[in-house]
């Protein structure tokens, strides 16, 4: 498993709101370590057994937190962000719609505190067995030793819930997150899981726009020696129309599936044209 384990320690940001104490209910029940909640004003209360704290900071004098995950509004994610940031190892945005400057000076940050920040909108972490740091719906996955990386949550859940129905376990599922600027990319994400002894094999799930599944084709052909199978979503995605994500367009002749399956397919990875293919190229792999 990787970036969720018996150490992880989690604070939710937003635990008093609406998604953030439904989740935090969800991730409590699947047994996640959740030591701390903050909201502003609200600090010295609970929710289920939750300590809640006004700050971060105060957060992490009476805990030993050392992860965050943030359900707050997008005007508000930015600062948020910076709080975790500061104090904290990992940090995972949930948030939507969190305007692209924004994500940039989270992401510059980030990257001066040397902190772990995966999305934002992403649907999070989950490790079977052990937790989830996210909203993904629990009784879809399995423990096993396949990792997932993927730009959509919903795919996510579609193949993993293949995967499981096979008997087919995963070790970690990570989303990275759908915007034009994320934390953690796909590379990042493939560096642990090839040096994870829980992780056998990998299935990279895609979307038309950007380069970052080139850019991972380029890290696979050069470094993974664990197989890597993949699906590119927007296989009919007319040019210059958004599919979903704020990152999913296709821009001249770059970003298609087309450009991403030759780029993956000349790193040894096959690419699946349906998602329930991904079941059969797994099992010749593990």
């Amino acid at each position: 498993m990787i970036f969720l384990d018996k150490d992880t320690k989690c604070l939710v940001q937003g635990i008093t709101g609406k998604q953030g104490s439904f989740h935090t209910e969800q991730m409590l029940k699947y047994d996640t370590c959740i030591e701390a909640g903050v909201t502003p004003g609200k600090g010295g209360q609970d929710f289920l057994g939750v300590p809640i704290f006004n700050s971060v900071e105060e957060a992490t004098e009476e805990t030993d937190v050392n992860s965050s995950i943030i359900f707050v509004p997008a005007k508000f994610a930015k600062d948020a962000a910076f709080e975790s940031i500061k104090h904290l190892d990992m940090v995972i945005i949930i948030s939507e719609h969190i305007p692209i400057h924004d994500s940039m000076d989270i992401m510059a940050y980030a990257n001066k505190m040397d902190t772990v920040v995966i999305g934002p909108n992403t649907p999070g972490v989950i490790s079977p067995g052990v937790g989830k740091l996210g909203i993904m719906p629990t009784h879809i996955f399995k423990e096993g030793n396949v990792g997932v990386i993927s730009r959509s949550g919903t795919l996510t859940y579609e193949i993993a819930s293949e995967l499981t129905r096979a008997g087919i376990g995963q070790s970690t599922c990570v989303g990275i997150g759908g915007d034009p600027v994320i934390g953690t990319n796909y590379i990042e994400v493939l560096k642990k899981f090839e040096e994870d002894d829980g992780t056998d094999a990998v299935v990279l799930i895609g979307e038309i726009g950007g380069n970052a599944e080139e850019n991972a084709a380029e890290f696979i052909k050069n470094e993974m020696t664990k197989p890597v199978v993949s699906y590119i979503a927007g296989r009919t995605a007319p040019p210059g129309k958004r599919m979903g994500h704020a990152g999913a367009i296709i821009q001249g002749n770059t970003g298609t599936v087309a450009s991403k399956t030759e780029a993956l397919n000349n790193a040894g990875v096959e690419v699946a044209k349906m998602p329930s293919e991904i079941v059969e190229l797994i099992k010749k792999e593990i």
